[in-house]
């Protein structure tokens, strides 16, 4: 794992320095779009509504509008802001466990003692453990200040981001304001369906069916050879595209075309290389609608693709 953040825990007269790292992450597939009819790979771009060039990340600002009127904010006045440039977890309150309602967590991150000797993040640590109690702190991470729980999980201290009290909806429904009327066999029977199915939880026993499945169908896919170069999925360079520049058409034509020529032969007469593409996307269409018909019968793969592995890394 890597640190996203580095601070220090504020805890009276004592000072926790730490690291901060995700306690979670993404397990999903990573997938991108392309153009259904030749593989090309579909981007976003930061393109200027007003000169319509397509803009640097580093030449962006961020701005509020408000009834027709729009407010430029400047990183640099961002980052004035005194609560931005705090790295400190400051902990105002302990409280009971039980009166932090879930709907409250947000993300999970763990600490890690940033310090030669660990025995201020040690002390924490048992003083949480012999109160049993629960931590609220306040900090600042990714441009906002935030309400967050210090707790204890497996001898670590982990740090779950809260949402603030305005954040969380009120659930009005009118349908529940009218009198139901529930029989005492109706409330019998009930209790005896759950307690049928009563277990205690264990996360590991529970899979991602649907990411299970898409592996299976990459697989199969790259087995069957149903794949294409990726560097043929590029088109124009990034560097000329975001130059904010009109590329030629006839000339973007002409390099697709010499760049197919030289990767095999040119389409046979009579046989424009629309409709040979096109006829290629359906026999691909009716392959993979095979092929997913099938995946619930094959084995889960021991591991994800090699490709896949490698970006679902580069996304974390």
């Amino acid at each position: 794992m890597r640190a996203i953040w580095k601070g220090a825990i504020a805890f009276g007269l004592v000072n926790v320095p730490v690291k901060v790292y995700s306690a979670t992450e993404d397990h999903d597939v990573s997938l991108h779009q392309v153009h259904n009819t030749d593989g090309g790979r579909i981007r976003y771009q930061r393109r200027c509504e007003v000169c319509s060039k397509i803009i640097d990340y580093e030449d962006i600002d961020k701005a509020y509008e408000d009834e027709g009127r729009t407010v430029v904010l400047s990183r640099e006045e961002l980052k004035a802001i005194p609560a931005e440039n705090s790295h400190e977890i400051d902990v105002v309150q302990f409280v009971p466990a039980d009166q932090l309602d879930p709907i409250m967590f947000e993300k999970s991150y763990y600490l890690e003692p940033d310090s030669k000797s660990p025995k201020a993040y040690v002390l924490l640590c048992r003083a949480l453990e012999d109160t049993d109690r629960v931590a609220i702190v306040q900090f600042a991470l990714r441009e906002k200040t935030r309400l967050g729980a210090l707790r204890i999980r497996d001898d670590v201290l982990m740090l779950q981001s809260l949402l603030w009290a305005d954040e969380v909806r009120e659930a009005s429904f009118p349908a529940l304001e009218t009198s139901i009327r529930i029989s005492a066999q109706e409330r019998e029977m009930s209790a005896a369906l759950i307690d049928s199915m009563a277990a205690d939880f264990e996360p590991g026993q529970f899979t991602d069916d649907y990411q299970l499945q898409l592996r299976q169908l990459i697989e199969a896919k790259l087995e069957k050879g149903e794949s294409l170069d990726t560097e043929e999925t590029f088109g124009v360079p990034a560097a000329e595209a975001g130059s904010g520049e009109v590329i030629d058409l006839m000339e973007a034509l002409k390099r697709s075309l010499e760049r197919k020529r030289g990767g095999g032969q040119a389409p046979a007469e009579g046989k424009p290389a629309a409709k040979a593409t096109a006829k290629s996307t359906a026999a691909t269409r009716k392959t993979v609608a095979k092929t997913v018909a099938k995946t619930a019968a094959k084995p889960a793969p021991k591991a994800a693709p090699k490709d896949e592995a490698k970006s679902a890394r580069q996304g974390a």
